[in-house]
């Protein structure tokens, strides 16, 4: 029997994944300052034991302008790399690769946790870098009539700005991670240069299509300056949105792109007014995958499938139908962060547990072969 494609190993570049299994990046908002903390440690750890082939850190801001939350990890300063080296070094000890999601909220920053119910943050006295948490945005569009009008960028910052994505991943070079992505979607700073709907600017960074994928070409010929020649670049899409842009605009953009160094797409949808889907429209399972196949056949690239993947015969069945090279999961991961190993175990993948992390790897061997018809909690009961 052929082993499932999810659980092949995939080489992109220098960089062997052992499966096919994306730990997608998840904001957790427990970041202080910026800097991580003891919890980024044990939500990337445990993914990473969990058995994912890739683990992305949450979207983590090139400047303090690009921090969406209080909570929000940052790649600004040197200051940051020791902690976030800690979560690198214990990511790669449990078997993953390292992935790091670099990102600027533009107009999305300086909200309230999602905890508290999202919205614009108020003024208070423990952020003593309120004026310096600036929002803005590629043009002074605000995301609702609720929220802030951010300023627009000059000129000379967008400029400047590409600077400070270049500076983060020379830190994440020597911080040690082996992926970068580059968050171009749901609405984010990069998105809204993208989008003609929240980019009305006038100069060399609006107006025609290739003015407003400026801004995120010039970002990835500087990011290729400083990231080794051996690891992959991502760049993270709303290959659909309801501001009007269509799979036709993604493909075009992503042929722009591929010259440019970038190795995947990893396809999303929406997020320019806010929610990622309209509000008469529910997600079913994968739903985001024709997505992926679109931009997979018509762009000739690699892509990753992410929305809604749940189960493990999903997860496969996107695989074996050529719509992704790549699944990400993220909130079904958060509902069992040892999803890996259930999936291979269903897929008939591993039934000795060998690809199992060795510090799990005798016991739950031992406790399959001890049981007579033994069925994890995770199967149906048996009868």
């Amino acid at each position: 029997m052929a082993e499932p494609l999810l659980f092949q190993p995939i080489t992109i570049r220098g960089v062997e994944l052992k499966n096919r299994i994306v730990a997608s990046p998840m904001w957790q908002y427990r970041g202080v300052g910026g800097h991580s903390t003891d919890w980024h440690l044990m939500h990337l750890g445990r993914l990473s034991d969990g058995g994912a082939g890739l683990v992305f850190q949450e979207g983590t801001a090139v400047e303090r302008r690009g921090c969406g939350t209080v909570g929000d990890l940052g790649l600004w300063s040197d200051e940051f790399i020791p902690g976030l080296r800690r979560i690198v070094n214990l990511v790669r000890a449990n078997g993953a690769v390292p992935g790091l999601q670099l990102m600027h909220a533009g107009r999305k920053g300086r909200q309230r946790l999602p905890a508290d119910g999202r919205g614009p943050l108020q003024q208070s006295p423990e952020i003593t870098d309120w004026d310096g948490w600036e929002i803005v945005g590629a043009s002074a569009i605000g995301l609702d009539d609720h929220h802030p009008i951010p300023r627009a960028l000059t000129t000379a910052e967008v400029q400047n700005h590409v600077q400070a994505w270049v500076e983060a991943a020379r830190r994440a070079t020597q911080i040690g991670y082996e992926v970068l992505e580059l968050h171009a979607a749901h609405g984010y700073l990069l998105h809204q240069f993208l989008s003609a709907a929240t980019n009305r600017r006038r100069d060399r960074y609006g107006g025609s299509f290739a003015n407003r994928a400026r801004l995120l070409t010039e970002i990835l010929e500087g990011v290729r300056t400083v990231w080794p020649d051996d690891k992959p670049v991502f760049v993270r899409l709303s290959c659909v949105d309801t501001d009007g842009w269509s799979i036709e605009d993604s493909v075009r953009l992503v042929n722009r792109l591929k010259p440019l160094g970038v190795d995947l797409i990893d396809c999303t949808s929406g997020g320019i007014y806010g929610p990622l889907l309209p509000s008469h429209v529910k997600p079913t399972y994968g739903y985001q995958a024709p997505y992926a196949q679109a931009v997979r056949y018509r762009a000739q690239i690699r892509t990753c499938a992410v929305g809604l993947v749940v189960h493990a015969e999903q997860a496969e069945a996107i695989l074996t139908a050529g719509s992704a090279d790549l699944v990400a999961l993220a909130r079904e991961l958060l509902y069992n962060p040892n999803w890996p190993i259930d999936a291979a175990q269903k897929l008939d993948a591993d039934p000795t547990f060998a690809k199992t992390a060795p510090r799990l790897r005798y016991w739950l061997a031992k406790r399959a072969a001890d049981v007579e018809g033994f069925v994890p909690s995770t199967f149906s009961s048996p009868r």
